[in-house]
């Protein structure tokens, strides 16, 4: 496929018909995705520790090894035209950091307490590489899952099933830090805490696991849980969904103390209540839900404000009778309020899934053109990492088409932050057969600098007000600190003979822009460039 959209001379004429036929919806989707271009687009990707299943390929101690690793699979990702990715730092109370309050992760040494050589803090690393390429690091972390099986032989005595027994409940084969605890849920808090005061971390990140998922034939046992802590309940589910409650409220909290623009969000399983059990659900059947069965009532943390956004994993394709891909999005949309949407993708089905709609290769775009058809769906978050990059039925081409344009992230309204001051634009020449730029921070931002500048370029003779809007001026996107902290940009794109007009803004951590620096107006010419006024 990526052959036959890339080459030149293509004809309709050598395919046989039936192979037009499937290759006709995916080519018109792919035009209608150059022509509208999105400005703003979270464009995610789950990297999953647990298990392996992303990262890392063979478990290692070795800090070059690591190291390579990560940065190979960031590098797909930032020539794909992602801009966030959402990595699992802890995916059985364990680390992908040294921490007091977890041993190092099997998952990435081989051996459950054992750390990389030359006291190397991966996570530290892979921020600093992710912020380099100008991407969003939200840090994944499952909050109550314990063990991954019944083993205990495998776990280091630092675990917290050694170091506190009673708070572990067992249930499917597993064990699990017990909800209902307070103390469960002050260590919670301060395992986060610990993640957002030692790193620079854009976001924290929780998935789907709450309560676990129910077992078949098998009651969850917390029965004198419920006697002891639960008095003032006459509903066990009730009580259930209020020790999750608690837990998001006081990890929401924690955050905006430590770091007001650390944003927290959550991408819970992707029907929230079925409207047969209420009349605020959405038409759906799913045979389970987040409030009634992992008892996480995402709806009310939204509605106050505990979380900045929403994932909701939406794994069924469009037209799927008991949980229809875009009703779903459109109850969430209408659910959003001022959370910041994104839905969760299902990419792990494609080409992989008995199902039609998963085997022609056009679901994951159709579900895309769905998503920016609705105003308060602001992007896509993908699971995982390694589905896409196996490229099943052309899904890696078709994203590198959708997401050919730099996207801003979108904004974080519920941050509150300062706007940043227009950037100091100091001088444009032309150094060889380029257009060199460069800036500086303006005074004023010296202690809340920017996260990252936007380029933007206009061509010809612009009289009416510049259209800052049209993400077809973006230039480039381009973090805020190198090296030798030297604000630069070259330009090798800039044609002779044509007119060019230059601005850069900033952009702080809720990825609201600043006013633009000085206009800069050129033309390029075989011996140099011209300012024009």
């Amino acid at each position: 496929m990526k052959k036959v959209l890339k080459t030149d001379t293509f004809s309709f004429g050598k395919l046989p018909l039936l192979i037009i036929a499937l290759l006709l919806p995916f080519l018109l989707n792919a035009q209608k995705a150059l022509n509208h271009p999105q400005k703003r687009e979270f464009r995610g990707v789950w990297i999953a520790t647990v298990a392996n299943i992303d990262f890392p390929k063979s478990k290692t101690t070795d800090r070059i090894a690591i190291q390579e690793q990560f940065k190979n699979l960031l590098d797909k990702y930032e020539v794909l035209g992602f801009n966030a990715i959402l990595f699992q730092v802890r995916p059985a109370a364990d680390a992908f950091y040294p921490s007091k309050l977890a041993p190092w992760s099997a998952f990435l040494t081989g051996e459950q307490g054992r750390s990389p050589q030359d006291e190397f803090d991966p996570l530290k690393f892979m921020i600093e590489e992710t912020h380099k390429r100008g991407m969003e690091f939200h840090a994944w972390l499952n909050p109550y899952r314990a063990t991954m099986n019944l083993d205990s032989s495998q776990l280091s005595l630092q675990h917290v099933f050694f170091q506190h027994p009673d708070w572990m409940v067992e249930y499917g084969r597993r064990f699990y830090l017990n909800p209902a605890m307070p103390e469960v849920r002050t260590h919670l808090v301060n395992v986060v805490a610990e993640v957002v005061e030692n790193y620079d971390v854009d976001g924290i990140h929780f998935d789907d696991y709450f309560y676990p998922y129910p077992q078949k034939g098998e009651v969850y046992p917390d029965s004198l849980d419920f006697r002891f802590y639960g008095a003032f309940y006459n509903d066990i589910g009730n009580w259930r969904r209020d020790n999750v409650n608690k837990l998001i409220e006081s990890v929401s909290q924690r955050i905006k103390e430590l770091k007001p623009h650390v944003k927290f969000g959550i991408s819970p399983f992707g029907v929230w209540r079925n409207r047969a059990n209420d009349p605020f659900g959405s038409d759906t059947r799913a045979s389970v839900t987040c409030y009634d069965d992992l008892y996480a009532d995402v709806i009310h943390w939204m509605r106050n404000g505990w979380v900045d956004y929403v994932a909701p994993q939406i794994y069924w394709h469009i037209g799927y009778p008991p949980a229809d891909y875009a009703t779903l999005a459109d109850w969430w949309a209408i659910q959003a309020g001022n959370c910041n949407l994104y839905i969760g993708q299902a990419a792990y089905k494609v080409g992989d899934n008995p199902e039609l709609p998963w085997l022609d290769g056009n679901e994951i775009p159709k579900q895309i053109f769905f998503n920016r058809s609705n105003t308060k769906i602001l992007g896509s978050i993908y699971f995982s990492a390694r589905s896409i990059l196996k490229n099943p039925i052309g899904l890696k081409d078709s994203l590198e088409i959708y997401y050919s344009k730099p996207a801003l992230l979108p904004e974080t309204n519920s941050l509150e932050l300062r706007r940043q001051a227009p950037p100091n634009f100091r001088r444009i020449r032309r150094h060889a057969e380029d257009v060199r730029l460069k800036w500086k921070p303006a005074k004023n931002d010296a202690e809340h600098l920017p996260f990252y500048y936007v380029i933007y370029r206009f061509e010809g003779v612009v009289e009416e007000e510049l259209d800052f809007d049209n993400p077809r001026n973006i230039l480039k996107i381009m973090p805020f600190g190198s090296v030798d902290k030297k604000f630069i940009y070259i330009d090798d794109t800039a044609e002779t003979g044509k007119i060019y007009t230059y601005a850069v803004v900033a952009v702080n951590r809720q990825n609201t822009e600043s006013n633009p620096s000085e206009k800069r107006r050129i033309v390029k010419k075989e011996s140099g460039i011209k300012r024009i006024k």
